[in-house]
């Protein structure tokens, strides 16, 4: 970009002696959020500069220690401390922002959004899950039609005892009065592949949706870029076959 040095004096000025139309709170009402930058979105929220410095200068330092937004969602209290110039209040604001951002992305996008594939389970999902350090469960609860009627999410993210969380999930399914199930967690390392404890639960989940009734529709993994749906590779199919033939024989063996 070609220097401006017009621009530059500028932003060493406070935001309130700039043109109005430069002026990010003005830019953001007359033209809409689309029309501004990062740095102007993340300076309206800082309201302030420091000396020497507008907010549009302390955005951009921002931006720059976390090179965008993405790494600021997990980021600790420590490392928001490294960055000169952001005081409590102006640490606070941010941190409340993105965790607003984050639940924004948790609700279903509708109390009764249809659920058709896993693509929808990610778009959910996905924006609130992917950037996470550990590990984290959540169930999406359908009703009888594959209509979301809100999720939940697991105390414990890392799955160790399968058949106890398959119980567990079966338990908040029947509370809750929902007809079938969405299995949602990430894996923080970015690759979604399923490890054995991810087919085993999905097995024992499926297994015991099927004797209470409760449809196991998928289990869906987000990593960073991508996901893995238990349904979509015809696993969740293979396991109710697995279960239907295994009651069939029990039934038979006991005439």
């Amino acid at each position: 970009m070609e220097f401006d040095p017009e621009r530059s004096m500028m932003s060493r000025k406070p935001i309130s002696k700039w043109p109005l139309s430069e002026r990010p709170r003005e830019k953001l009402l007359q033209d809409g959020p689309r029309a501004l930058s990062n740095s102007e979105l993340l300076a309206i929220i800082l309201r302030l500069g420091t000396k020497g410095a507008s907010a549009i200068d302390l955005a951009r330092e921002v931006l720059a220690h976390f090179d965008g937004f993405r790494r600021m969602a997990d980021a600790d209290l420590d490392e928001w401390r490294q960055i000169k110039g952001l005081g409590t209040a102006k640490t606070a604001s941010l941190i409340a922002t993105i965790e607003i951002a984050r639940r924004f992305w948790a609700e279903p996008s509708a109390p009764s959004a249809l659920i058709k594939s896993a693509t929808d389970v990610v778009g959910l999902f996905g924006p609130h899950l992917r950037d996470l350090k550990h590990e984290v469960f959540d169930i999406l609860l359908l009703n009888g039609k594959r209509r979301s009627i809100g999720s939940v999410r697991m105390d414990d993210g890392t799955v160790t005892e399968t058949g106890t969380y398959a119980r567990e999930i079966m338990s908040v399914a029947l509370q809750k009065r929902a007809a079938g199930v969405v299995l949602v967690h990430n894996h923080p390392s970015g690759d979604p592949s399923p490890s054995s404890a991810d087919t085993d639960l999905t097995r024992r989940a499926v297994f015991a949706g099927k004797v209470l009734d409760v449809k196991v529709q998928d289990h869906v993994i987000i990593g960073d870029a991508s996901h893995y749906s238990f349904a979509e590779h015809d696993h969740i199919r293979r396991f109710e076959h697995e279960w239907e033939e295994s009651a069939s024989r029990n039934s038979t063996a006991g005439l």
